[in-house]
């Protein structure tokens, strides 16, 4: 692959980090060749790479040493996601100390665990003296996410955590599993502008039609109690829409269409229509079989206050939900959402993708 050569030959300290990723409209059709519209929340996964005397990886204050091939085998654990990172770019021999943590809460359906392998990709090929493009990054990401951890994923999440931002995003074209070299990449619609403080600052507003007020946008974040793992959720899915069972397929042909519709009704700032997209992007999923009773107990409570829309952010059977609430006091939502037994409350935020530095 293509890999920008942009490093010092001897790196010292590497800090890399990704954002969680939170589903507006449109999703899950990224794993069906749709469109999604996602923002990016303000919680990040976060990688330290420093030189070591043995391949060593810390979380959680706790160590575990790779010294041998065996060590790189699956075990279900904390420490499964390097290990497929590792593995794929066969760095056994690498002499590092990897020490990684996450403001995302694991299996909340906001991409935590996508978050932390791009991070951990980023950060590993830079200390190869490596660092591919953003478009690179978010497929390599997927790629080991899907074939070395062997979870049923789409390409929202690689996207989003990658590239950061509130995005409307094309995966047309991307329905099979192609190797890594083959693979197309998503087309990628900035719809804000990241902080003018990343230095990552893509366009400006005179030069595209952004959402007039994106740094305070309408959405609330409620995670459920029950930990939910996407894949578990998408699987089942995806074999009924490879089957072509007519509910699926034209479920996710409309949702698609949604994410489309959506777009106008961002930009336009027109709130009562976007929550009307987002309340039948949620339905279908609902009526497929991929929401669940904690799903609906918050997403009843939201639109019971007055929410405009309601629907998944992520997973599905658990994990997060996001409202639309386009009002100043978001109290009366709140009071709801807790009420009905939300696990903690989030408002999403423009911030900038995956970022490292290099000492």
């Amino acid at each position: 692959m293509n890999y920008r050569e942009r490093l010092p030959a001897q790196a010292g300290k590497i800090v890399s980090s990704a954002p969680g990723r939170a589903g507006i409209v449109g999703n899950p059709t990224d794993i069906y060749g749709g469109c999604v519209i996602s923002c990016s929340v303000g919680m990040r996964a976060n990688v330290v790479i420093t030189p070591h005397p043995t391949l060593s990886l810390i979380t959680a204050n706790e160590e575990f040493i790779i010294s041998k091939p065996a060590d790189l085998a699956l075990r279900g654990d904390r420490y499964d996601i390097v290990r497929a990172v590792i593995s794929h770019f066969n760095l056994l021999d690498e002499h590092c100390l990897i020490e990684y943590d996450s403001a995302i809460p694991s299996n909340s359906g906001l991409a935590g665990s996508t978050a932390l392998m791009v991070a951990l990709v980023q950060g590993l090929l830079a200390r190869q003296n490596r660092l591919p493009h953003r478009y690179l990054l978010a497929e390599t990401a997927r790629y080991i996410e899907l074939h070395g951890l062997k979870i049923t994923c789409g390409y929202q999440d690689a996207y989003m955590t990658t590239f950061g931002g509130l995005n409307f995003m094309d995966f047309r074209g991307k329905l099979s599993n192609r190797p890594l070299e083959e693979e197309l990449y998503a087309a990628i619609e900035p719809l804000a502008c990241l902080p003018e403080t990343s230095g990552l600052r893509v366009q400006t507003a005179g030069q595209a039609p952004f959402l007039k007020n994106a740094q305070e946008l309408p959405f609330l974040l409620a995670r459920t109690p029950v930990k939910r793992v996407s894949g578990a959720v998408h699987k089942p899915l995806r074999e009924r829409w490879l089957a072509g069972e007519p509910a699926v397929v034209q479920g996710y042909q409309r949702i698609a269409e949604l994410a489309q519709l959506g777009k106008k009704a961002l930009l336009n700032e027109d709130w009562p229509q976007l929550g009307a997209l987002m309340n039948e992007n949620h339905e279908i999923q609902r009526n497929l079989g991929g929401s669940g009773e904690s799903n609906e107990r918050l997403i009843a409570a939201a639109l019971g206050a007055g929410a405009l829309g309601a629907k998944l952010a992520g997973a599905g059977e658990g994990g997060t939900i996001i409202a639309l609430w386009p009002h100043k006091d978001f109290s009366p939502l709140e009071t709801a959402l807790h009420d009905a037994g939300a696990a903690a409350l989030y408002r999403p935020v423009i911030d900038v993708g995956a970022v490292v530095e290099v000492e």
